[in-house]
């Protein structure tokens, strides 16, 4: 039984789900936009959120908490100097989830884009 169990596992080992969202979040602050499944975009959704308001902080430890996840020097510091700061008056909800419907070829999972809230 799953009562209170408050994250998706999404049929991976912690070791790979960890490192699934750090690369998705890598990706999504590369590009503003990333299309993947819903579930996947709705798990990234809290965990990219929680970075944006650690690097809107703005000091070293920041920096240094948001490289702890982010392994792409250039993206961190994207993150920090660039994304960060648009959010200044923002209190949460930095990213958006669309949902777009069922992979036509496949395994018809749900699919769904998110993207940064207020774009560049």
């Amino acid at each position: 039984m799953r009562h209170r169990s408050a994250k998706r596992k999404l049929g991976r080992t912690t070791s790979h789900r960890k490192a699934m969202l750090a690369n998705m979040a890598t990706a999504l602050f590369r590009h503003e936009k990333i299309k993947s499944t819903k579930a996947k975009c709705l798990t990234l959704q809290p965990f990219a959120d929680k970075l944006i308001t650690v690097a809107k902080r703005g000091d070293l430890h920041g920096r240094r908490l948001v490289a702890r996840v982010i392994a792409d020097e250039k993206i961190c510091k994207k993150l920090c100097d660039e994304i960060a700061p648009r959010y200044v008056e923002r209190n949460g909800g930095y990213t958006r989830v669309l949902k777009t419907g069922r992979r036509i070829h496949g395994d018809a999972a749900e699919t769904a884009i998110i993207e940064l809230v207020e774009k560049a």
